[in-house]
C-alpha cells in the first residue's frame, strides 16, 4: 500500500512522533493506522527503557486549581536538562498530568509505587469474592490477577487511560513523549486536594467537573 503524506501527517498529529519515524511505522504497518501507531509507542516504550538510568533532575512543578477552587493538584515532573524543561511540548504534559490527576484522583503515580501491604490486602479481597461469588478454586488466582489489573488501571497514574484519548495510557504519552524530545522523563510526585475531603457533607463530584470541562 502506498504511504501517503497525508496518512503520514495524520500519524504524526496521533502520536506527537517525527515525520521519518510515521512514514517508517506506516510502511511496517501496511498503512494501518492502528498498528502504526501502536508501532511507534512500542519504540517510545524502548526509548524509555534506554535512557531508564539517566538522572532527571530538572524540571517542572506544576499547579492546577479546578473552577472555583475545589480541586487542587501539585505535580513534579523531572526531565534531563533546563532547555527541555521549558520545552513548550514538556510544559504541555506536565499540564495535562496535572488536569490528569485532578480528573482521576490517583493514589500512586506507577504499580512500583504501591506497597506491598496494600496489594496483599486488595489481592486477599478479590480472591474470598471470587470463592463467595462460587467460582472454583482453579480458575480464583486468574480471576484475582485480573482484577489487580483493573486496581492498578484505577489507583495508578500510568496506568490509567489519558483523559484526552482513552485509547492509550498515561505511561504511554509519556512514552511518546520520551522518543519526541530525547531525554528521560520522570513523573516524581504529586499530591491532590478536593475541598471537604473526609468531612461528612453531601457529596459532589468535583472530579466529574473536571472530565467535563476537559472534554469541553
Amino acid at each position: 500500500m502506498a504511504i501517503t503524506a497525508s496518512m503520514v501527517k495524520e500519524l504524526r498529529e496521533r502520536t506527537g512522533a517525527g515525520m521519518l519515524e510515521c512514514k517508517k511505522a506506516l510502511e511496517e504497518a501496511g498503512g494501518d493506522m492502528e498498528r502504526a501507531a501502536q508501532i511507534l509507542r512500542e519504540r517510545g516504550m524502548a526509548a524509555a527503557q534506554k535512557k531508564a538510568g539517566r538522572i532527571a533532575a530538572e524540571g517542572l512543578v506544576e499547579s492546577y486549581i479546578h473552577a472555583g477552587g475545589r480541586i487542587g493538584v501539585l505535580v513534579e515532573v523531572n526531565c534531563e536538562t533546563d532547555f527541555v524543561a521549558k520545552n513548550d511540548d514538556f510544559r504541555a504534559f506536565v499540564r495535562e498530568v496535572a488536569m490528569q490527576i485532578a480528573a482521576n484522583a490517583p493514589r500512586y503515580v506507577s504499580k512500583e509505587d504501591v506497597p506491598e501491604d496494600v496489594i496483599a490486602r486488595e489481592k486477599e479481597i478479590y480472591r474470598q469474592q471470587a470463592l463467595n461469588e462460587g467460582k472454583p478454586e482453579a480458575v480464583v488466582e486468574k480471576i484475582v490477577e485480573g482484577r489487580m489489573k483493573n486496581f492498578y488501571k484505577e489507583a495508578c497514574l500510568l496506568e490509567q487511560p489519558y483523559i484526552r484519548d482513552e485509547s492509550k495510557t498515561v505511561g504511554e504519552l509519556l512514552n511518546e513523549l520520551v522518543a519526541r524530545i530525547g531525554e528521560k522523563i520522570v513523573v516524581r510526585r504529586f499530591v491532590r486536594f478536593e475541598l471537604g475531603e473526609g468531612i461528612e457533607r453531601k457529596k459532589e463530584d468535583f472530579a466529574e467537573e473536571v472530565m467535563r470541562q476537559v472534554k469541553a
